[in-house]
């Protein structure tokens, strides 16, 4: 018996309900407010003009690649790189081995390659950084229409 009167007490609260509509006109009257997801929090002061602008500049200064890791250096576009002219200047030995390099000798500015990377328009690919300078593989087609890998080896540039 007890359950046949939570039964009919349930139904009769859900035909009283109010609909979509309802709800919608009446938090319309209510607030003027139009986007309240952009207002800033109440309980921290306001921002400065001085804290805006350091807090865009320290946004512009970190990189993001994707993977929940950031950087404070922009990845560069190797695809770019000319394989013949550049330079390394030094490597970095370790769980996870980086190589320093120089787009040509004339550069100062530096470009750091993962192994794994491809290189260069012909896709020459970073196979190994080694404490004296990184070896490059290179997939090419023989006059006999073979594939052959060559491997360049380039020494840290003094």
């Amino acid at each position: 018996m007890k359950s046949v009167w939570a039964l009919i007490l349930f139904s009769v609260g859900a035909i009283a309900a109010p609909t979509n509509e309802d709800l919608n006109k009446f938090f319309k009257e209510k607030t003027k407010i139009e986007n309240p997801f952009e207002l800033r929090d109440p309980f921290k002061s306001p921002l400065g003009k001085i804290d805006k602008a350091k807090a865009q500049n320290d946004k512009e200064k970190y990189f993001s690649n994707g993977k929940g890791s950031y950087s404070n250096i922009a990845e560069t576009n190797t695809s770019d790189l000319d394989v013949y002219n550049m330079k390394v200047n030094g490597v970095l030995i370790g769980k996870e081995r980086r190589a320093l390099v120089s787009a040509n000798s004339g550069s100062k500015d530096i470009i750091i390659l993962k192994e794994g990377m491809k290189i260069g328009p012909d896709g020459v690919e970073l196979k190994a950084i080694l404490p004296g300078g990184i070896v490059l593989v290179e997939k090419i087609t023989n006059v006999y229409g073979q594939e052959e890998y060559l491997e360049t080896v380039i020494p840290i540039s003094k």
